[in-house]
């Protein structure tokens, strides 16, 4: 899987941004069938970073309706990329 197709977008959330300054560590959206070790390989490569601990979630999809048909938006996965002390990334 290429470096650009393992990470598919950062979350910038509150929650995101403080975990940012506190920790060091930034959420991201990753494909769904990507391991913790293509993530951190990907994330070295495009941010230029050293990356010190991947933490993956999968996260269900909420349920919606519309009209009288219940239907959930899409299930996707959340990765936390701590980065170490001397490195940040300038999104957040």
């Amino acid at each position: 899987m290429d470096k650009y197709q393992v990470i598919i977008r950062p979350l910038v959330t509150e929650k995101g941004t403080h975990q940012a300054s506190r920790n060091n560590a930034y959420p991201f959206e990753v494909h769904a069938r990507s391991n913790k070790a293509q993530i951190k390989q990907a994330v070295e490569k495009i941010y230029n970073v050293r990356v010190k601990d991947v933490r993956t979630c999968n996260r269900k999809g909420k349920p919606r309706r519309k009209g009288y048909i219940w239907s959930t938006t899409a299930h996707w996965k959340k990765a936390i990329v701590v980065l170490h002390e001397d490195y940040h990334i300038d999104l957040f």
